[in-house]
């Protein structure tokens, strides 16, 4: 390189051995270029910085029993691991449909799939979840051969600390899966009155302090995530250490799917479900909390009554042994799936 050439900027440096932050992982963000790093990493049972691993990817294959020229919408696309595996079932001569409402992770899941499928095969699509009945419309779709979910959090929203939805790193208070619409998680705990969120405690979480975490939290200001965290751990005075954390993490939780919104979001979609699908067509769902699990199990159980849906499981599916070890992110995981008439 001569002298007068342009030198490329050099990563900032960090402390130790090896990085700790999440933007310091440059090798993890980039698994194409360091396979073998990333290998390690979840060699080790964690998840590399910037990517999701899909979680009960054979029992979810199985369920949905994918076959050549299948039409299909994932409708929680994130990091896109599960449509990557639908799309080598389905194509050549099915398509799927990739909806997501995160304008920060969607274009670059896009761009991962659409280097291995055109536009005929896979269609993303800028949409939360509940709006699937018109997204089909708008393409003229009366039904689908399966429809699937991966409800909650992501683990690139959860890791990266500027989406504010992980207690265990510092960073501002936001937790909204879109940053560009409604109230930042700080922004609704200043404004929600304690009788409101002690009612979110108790639905969201099943959090057994509902009333005095609500009083304590409900119209204060936190800025950051450490700052509510904090707090939380100071309500939670006398219980032992992994009790406080899990009373911290039952606060996220619930202020987390009160600023999406999540359960309204969940019930549209449910009602719309079995319309979408075709006769023989197969939904999956993957779950990761009661709230979520009581209110998929409850919708199924009343389309199969009513006869709208042939079959459903008879129970939920959950991960192996193994795949806990490698992906302790899924041990909440319960799968759910059902067959319409």
């Amino acid at each position: 390189m001569s002298d007068s050439a342009e030198r490329p900027p050099r990563r900032p440096r960090y402390g130790g051995k090896h990085p700790r932050g999440f933007e310091q992982k440059y090798k993890e963000h980039d698994p194409a270029r360091y396979p073998d790093t990333v290998a390690k990493v979840i060699a080790s049972g964690k998840t590399p910085a910037g990517s999701h691993l899909p979680i009960l990817m054979d029992e979810c294959l199985a369920a949905l029993a994918l076959e050549k020229g299948c039409i299909g919408v994932d409708a929680t696309l994130g990091y896109g691991g599960h449509a990557a595996r639908f799309l080598e079932m389905i194509t050549p001569g099915g398509k799927l449909l990739g909806m997501d409402v995160d304008p920060i992770e969607q274009p670059k899941t896009v761009a991962r799939l659409r280097a291995l499928y055109p536009e005929e095969e896979f269609e993303a699509v800028r949409s939360n979840y509940a709006g699937i009945a018109r997204v089909l419309g708008a393409r003229s779709l009366a039904g689908v051969d399966f429809v699937f979910a991966d409800l909650g959090c992501s683990s690139m929203q959860l890791d990266d600390p500027q989406r504010g939805f992980s207690f265990k790193t510092a960073g501002p208070l936001d937790m909204r899966m879109n940053p560009a619409r409604g109230l930042t998680a700080a922004e609704w705990l200043a404004k929600v009155a304690a009788a409101k969120l002690e009612t979110a405690l108790r639905e969201h979480a099943d959090e057994p302090r509902a009333e005095q975490l609500a009083a304590a939290l409900a119209g204060q200001s936190f800025a950051t995530t450490l700052a509510l965290a904090t707090a939380v751990r100071a309500c939670a005075g006398g219980l032992d250490e992994e009790m406080a954390e899990l009373t911290v993490r039952r606060v996220f939780q619930t202020v987390r799917i009160a600023v999406n919104e999540e359960f309204t979001a969940l019930d549209g979609f449910l009602r719309v479900l079995p319309d979408c699908l075709k006769s023989g067509g197969r939904a999956v769902m993957l779950t990761f909390h009661s709230g979520e699990d009581r209110r998929v199990k409850q919708a199924f159980q009343a389309a199969e009554r009513s006869g709208i849906f042939s079959s459903i499981s008879d129970g939920v599916v959950t991960a192996s042994a193994e795949e806990r070890r490698l992906n302790p992110r899924c041990s909440s995981a319960k799968l759910r799936w059902a067959i319409k008439a």
